[in-house]
Parts: C-alpha cells; structure tokens; sequence
C-alpha cells in the first residue's frame, strides 16, 4: 500500500530539477575506492512514510536486522529513541509487521520489561549506516554495530567500563501483535525464543518465528522476566530475558541470532551453518554481496545526488522477497506443515498488488536467477497451500490489496523465459485462479468477485458485503477491480496463445476487452457499477467510489492491454492527450517541473489517495501513467513528465515519494532513469524515454539474456537536452518508442540522441506499443 503526502525534499532544503538532473561540475569522482555501496543511503524513506529501514541485511535476506523506534512499520527519522534492534522488517509497507525479538543493550539494574519505557535516546549526529552494516552511538553510552548474512543478524556492543553491562531479548513485543512467546536460557552463551505472533492491516493467521542468539563470551549473570516481573536467575520465561557481562577490561559483546520460521532445530542449523565468524569479517562479506548486486548497471554522468538517489533505489529493489528457507532447505508452508525446497530457493513475502509493476520486471533482468526461484516458491504456495496467493507474510495469507496481482507478476517471469520446464505447472495454477475462487476453507480471496465477474463483465461495487476472509474485499473496489482483473486476462491470453491453448487463449483475449464495461459514455471516465450493472457513486471521476487507492483520474490509464481502446473511448489521440496534459497540469510542468511536482501532484496528508483529478507519482495505480504518452505520439511529454517525477526521488530521509513497497518505488527509478519502463506489466514491453544518465552499462546473466548485457547511452543528456532526437537499435536507426524482451535478448546497444526540443522520433500511430489481442 501507498503513501500520498506533501513531500520533503532532503534535510538542507529543496532541491530544483536542475540539481538534480544537470551533469557534474568538473572533477567530480566516485566515493574513495570507486565502490557503488559508498553511494548507497539507507536512511533514504525513514522519514514522512517512507518507511524503509536503515539497518544491516544481505540481498533478499530473511533476516533484516534494524532499529525501532516506535514507528509502526520500525524506524522514523524524526523520532530519537531506540526500543530494540530486531530481526524482521520489510521495506517500504504500509502496515505493521514483523519487529521480532528486538534486542537493546544497557547497563545498570533491569528494572524496566516495556521497551517503550527502556528505549535509548541517540542523536543522528552519532549514527551511520551503509549496506550491510549499521552503527550508532546510544544515550546510555553503549555503541552498537550491526551487520548481518542471509538467516543471522549480528550485533557488536561497545560498553562503558562496568560490571552491569546487560543485553535485553524481548521476546513478547514486536512491531505486530504477538500472540505468544518464550524464552529461555541454554547455557551460559546461548538464548532461545519461540515468537508467535499476527498482524499486518488485518489480524491475520498466526505465524511463528523461532531464534536462537549466542554470545561471543559467557554471561556473568542473567534473568527472564514475564509481564513486569523479572527473575534474576531464571532460565525460563515468558516475555523476554537479560543476560549480562563485566565490561570492566573487555568492553566489546558479540552476538549472533540466527533466525527460522520452521523450528528451534531450524534456528540452531542456520546457526551452525551461517554463525561463528568475527563481526568485521561478516560485515565485509555483507559488503561485497552488495557490491556484486550494484554492480549490475554501473552509469555515467549525472549529479552526485542523482548517482545516490539511482544506487539507494537499486539496492531497495533487492531487498525482496526474501528467503524463507533454512539453510537445509525446509520451509513452513502455507498448509503450515515443513518443506524442503529442490531445485530451487524458497522465497517469502509478497506484496504483489505493488511489485508487478515494476520491481518484478528489475529482478527478471537484474536478478534472473533468483526472480526464477521467487516464481517457483509462488506455485510452490498454490501446491502447498491450495491457492495463489495475492499478498503474502511469512506462511500465512494477508489478502491486502485487491485485483489480481498474481497474474501479471507470474506471467512476466514466463515471458521473461524464467520458467522453463514449468510453463504447464505455473499455467494450470494461473487458468484455476483465473476462472474460480478459492474455497471457503482456504485462506485466501483470490479472485473474490469472480462469479459476477465472469457472468457480468464487471465486478460490482457492493459497500458493506459480509466479508468472511481476513483482508481487504475487492466488493469494496469494484470499477479498479474490473481493470485488474481484465489486466490480468489481457496477460494471461497471450501466455494461453504462446502454450497452445488457442481457446483459453480466445477467452482471456475477450475478457481483456471487459474494462469497457465501467466505461461510462456520459462522463467519459470509468466508473463503478452496483449489482443490478447500475453506474454509482459520485459522477465526478475525482470524487466516485469504487477505486482501490485512486480515482477514475488515476485509474483511467491502467489499460495497458489496449491504449488504442481507451483512447478511442475518449475520442482520439488529440482528445487523450488534452486529457493527459490535464491530468499532469502540463502547462505549469513545462513552466517549474520541481515545483509542479511537489506542489500539484503531491497533494493531502500520508494516505490521503483519494478526490485528487491530478497524476499521483506515490502510488501503484499511476506508475504506468506517464508512458501512456507514448501512445499518443507525443513521446517527448512522457520524458517531460517521467524527469518531473523524478525530482521526488533524493538522497535524504524524505527523498521518497510515500510507502516503498518492497521495492516498487526504487525500482521505478532505476527503470525510469535508465530509460527503459515495463509498460505493458506481465507481458515484456518496455517503453522509451531519455535517460538521465549519459551511459549505463547493464550487465545481464547469460543464461536467461544471451547478450550478457547491453549499454545505454545518452550524451549531453540534461534538463536542458531532454529531448530525443533519435533512436539507434545496435547501430541501426530505430522508429519505434518501446523494446520487446524479445529485442533484450539480443541487445547489445541503446543509443539516444537528445536535444533542446522535442523532434519527429517517435510519432506515427506505428511507433507505439501495440494492443495485446
């Protein structure tokens, strides 16, 4: 889920688009040592609802070890107490979750059990992180270090001089709501917890986690507590224990926690398997596991703070999904019985309704391998657990968001030629999903207003339906739900086509046609429908009902499928674009495109996503949006608008535009700056636009791309030379404004020419990504 806010553009100030945009000042370099990590900023969304995380994790780890401070989803910038650092966070959400077992060091007598009443102030002035690694300096005098691997979290304390030095594990708080837990002490090194615990926008089904920590050295002394009542001396507990050391003469604590979400035994060999090394040398491995990551398109050109901003989202996108296998390859499924994963890593958490749009397109590129991998553990939730799922935590089944996000997210790693062997398996979950709902024993929603659906050609908006599942209804959603669904179809037809089920394929391809059905002729905008097929709701596209996180305003561009029919809906290219130019208030763009971006689009307070008729660049319904320009041979206002959005995007803790999503917003950056975005989501086109980066060399694994990369280039590319001028495919002139994935495979080189005004390039009716039919 989203963000809509006023944004803040970094700590000193706002920052114009030519700040941002313009090339370097002669005799700017890279960091010292030439590593991408030192451009990376965690701290980038920790502020105004970002709600990223600043602390240590590996890419796609299932350990995120970072400070809390009280805010719902972890960290809040502007807030200067620390309850604990914990395992579990997921980037960018917008619920909360996850926050197991914080743990924070202090000294004295454990008199406190409630981290809110033990937290430990600090100041930003004695806090760095970096990827993989997180310092600060606490009131109490302590500084804590934290770095981690793929399943432990590691913590280095420094203490004052004293032989009260203690490590609180809070076991029975988290960022959720915990349904149970346990302590207890093993010997006079080890702690083991047992977390169960649900949440997340909904109280969901219970999950459980289970850690085991050990210390670098023994305990002088330790106790548990349960409620407020602490027992020194006590190896059992309910809510939470302290060990303690003589800081005396050796001031530093090492700790490992290693985490599972199978079983105790699970823990302790994710231990044995991953634990034992000294802080710095994990720290180190952390590091280079990121640089690897970075290092899959290294760019030229740009200001430092565009560079920052573009290697900060990079390294957001790969922080999910994330493992959920141990390091023996057992994983809880979503029929709550242990796995083991063959062939294949098991990966977990699933904010679909936000990542098939943008992040997951990234990872098939960037991340071929393991975007493979995350598509299989999708199927291996359909076969375990009897449904695909829509939004995912853990083994269990939140059902946020609606629509049918599933889809085009499994449906881009078959066009992307990842699911090789299993094209059959993944169809047959899809087909099933498509065509049905979940039984009423089965946790998920699926497809909820499938029946009318399909018997209707729309999903009816119906306010207040007895919703007996756990989530969000996609009755509340009904005119976004039918354009998701009919997304989804469009999608699933040409996969359908490409296996050689001509008919389903004929079915899904009409189906796709179904958005025309919330069309309403006497206002031009779609629009929900009741159950009798009634038009609802406010007539005015700004104040209707019936949209998930948007308006008719925002949602009228997510036909991706077929342009050509919305345009012509609207009455033509010319009658679109007058509409799009409103929709972007492109006069005032052209005039200040920072200052329309902040002041025009970027409207209300934090979710406030409804009764706006302007482009809404913090949320997932508009992502897309921009490059519909494309579409009406005016491909030169997409570049206008995308370069606008992108001023949102800086290297402080407000420089994101709302909730990250597990890396939905980051990915659209770097997509956006490099100049090639997925616009058709879950079918493998890419769309054109200037890049804002003279070169980026895009590095591709062989095994899925053949031509092991491709380079991007742009010379002079500014907010003054924006425009492109012309296109050359691997050195021959190219008319059209978007790539296949088809093209990608044999890409060796992009090459753009940019200038001061918008050109012919690009604008007759056969430039424009075609209808997928």
């Amino acid at each position: 889920m989203r963000g809509n806010r006023r944004t803040r553009l970094c700590l000193a100030g706002v920052l114009t688009a030519s700040a941002l945009l313009t090339a370097p000042a002669a005799g700017a370099v890279e960091p010292a040592g030439g590593r991408l990590t030192d451009l990376v900023n965690p701290f980038i969304g920790t502020q105004d609802e970002g709600n990223t995380f600043p602390g240590a994790a590996v890419p796609f780890g299932m350990v995120q070890l970072s400070p809390d401070t009280g805010h719902s989803t972890g960290y809040d910038y502007t807030q200067h107490r620390i309850r604990g650092f914990s395992l579990v966070h997921l980037s960018g959400v917008g619920c909360r979750i996850g926050g197991d077992l914080p743990v924070l060091p202090t000294t004295g007598d454990v008199t406190q059990t409630d981290y809110a009443r033990y937290a430990a102030g600090f100041d930003h002035a004695d806090e760095t992180a970096s990827p993989g690694y997180y310092r600060v300096g606490l009131d109490s005098g302590v500084r804590a270090e934290l770095t981690a691997t793929a399943r432990t979290g590691v913590q280095r304390y420094t203490f004052p001089a004293t032989d009260k030095a203690n490590v609180l594990l809070n076991a029975g708080q988290a960022l959720h709501k915990p349904v149970s837990s346990e302590v207890e002490i093993l010997d006079d090194r080890t702690v083991r917890t047992k977390i169960t615990g649900h949440g997340f926008c909904r109280e969901t089904a219970p999950y459980t986690v289970y850690t085991v920590t050990r210390f670098s050295r023994p305990f002088t002394a330790y106790g548990t507590w349960k409620g407020t009542d602490v027992a020194p001396g006590a190896r059992t507990g309910a809510d939470g224990a302290y060990v303690r050391f003589d800081t005396t003469r050796d001031r530093t604590v090492e700790a490992t926690t290693a985490l599972s979400y199978v079983d105790a035994n699970g823990a302790e060999a994710n231990l044995r398997a991953e634990g034992g090394r000294p802080f710095d040398a994990v720290r180190r491995q952390a590091r280079d596991a990121w640089e690897r990551r970075l290092a899959g398109i290294r760019v030229q050109g740009g200001s430092p703070t565009l560079r920052r901003t573009f290697y900060s989202s990079l390294y957001r996108a790969f922080l999910a999904p994330n493992v959920g296998e141990d390091a023996d390859g057992r994983y809880t499924g979503w029929d709550r019985r242990i796995h083991r994963s063959a062939g294949f890593t098991y990966y977990q958490n699933w904010s679909l309704w936000d990542t098939y749009r943008t992040q997951a397109q990234l990872l098939a590129l960037l991340a071929p391998r393991e975007a493979r991998d995350m598509a299989l553990s999708v199927l291996k939730v359909d076969e375990d657990g009897g449904w695909l799922p829509k939004w995912g935590y853990g083994p269990v089944e939140t059902n946020i968001m609606t629509g049918d996000p599933v889809t085009p997210f499994l449906t881009t790693a078959y066009q992307a030629g990842l699911l090789k062997g299993h094209e059959e398996r993944a169809y047959r979950a899809l087909r099933r999903n498509a065509d049905g709902v979940p039984p009423a024993a089965n946790a998920g929603v699926g497809r909820e207003a499938n029946a009318e659906y399909l018997a209707d050609g729309f999903a009816p908006y119906v306010k207040g339906r007895p919703h007996t599942k756990v989530g969000d209804s996609d009755y509340d959603h009904g005119a976004s739900v039918t354009l998701e669904y009919a997304l989804s179809d469009a999608m699933l037809a040409q996969m359908a086509r490409d296996l050689g089920h001509g008919a389903d394929a004929a079915r899904y391809a009409t189906r796709a046609q179904n958005y025309r059905n919330v069309f309403d002729p006497s206002t031009g905008f779609f629009r929900a429908r009741d159950a009798s097929g009634a038009f609802t709701g406010d007539p005015d596209p700004a104040r209707g009902i019936g949209f998930h996180e948007g308006t008719a305003w925002q949602y009228q561009w997510l036909v991706p499928q077929d342009l050509p029919g919305v345009i012509s809906l609207i009455g033509g290219a010319d009658a679109a674009d007058r509409r799009l130019d409103a929709f972007f208030a492109y006069d005032r763009l052209l005039a200040d495109p920072a200052k329309t971006a902040r002041e025009v689009w970027v409207h209300g307070n934090a979710y406030d996503y409804y009764h706006a008729a302007v482009y809404n660049p913090m949320n997932e319904p508009d992502l897309i949006a921009p490059y519909t320009y494309l579409s009406t041979g005016r491909p030169w206002k997409t570049t206008d608008v995308v370069h606008a959005a992108l001023t949102l995007f800086t290297d402080g803790p407000s420089g994101m535009t709302g909730n990250d999503d597990l890396g939905t917003m980051s990915a659209w950056n770097v997509l956006s700056s490099i100049g090639l975005f997925p616009v058709q989501p879950g079918f493998g086109t890419w769309g054109l636009s200037t890049p804002v980066f003279d070169r980026a060399d895009i590095r591709l694994d062989r095994r899925y791309w053949p031509s092991g990369g491709f380079t991007v280039t742009a010379p002079g590319t500014s907010p003054a030379d924006r425009y492109v001028q012309s296109v050359r495919v691997g050195g021959s002139a190219y008319g059209r404004t978007y790539l296949t994935n088809g093209s990608l495979r044999t890409l060796r080189s992009l090459a753009f020419t940019v200038g001061p005004h918008p050109s012919e390039w690009g604008t007759s009716p056969q430039a424009a990504p075609p209808a997928l039919r």
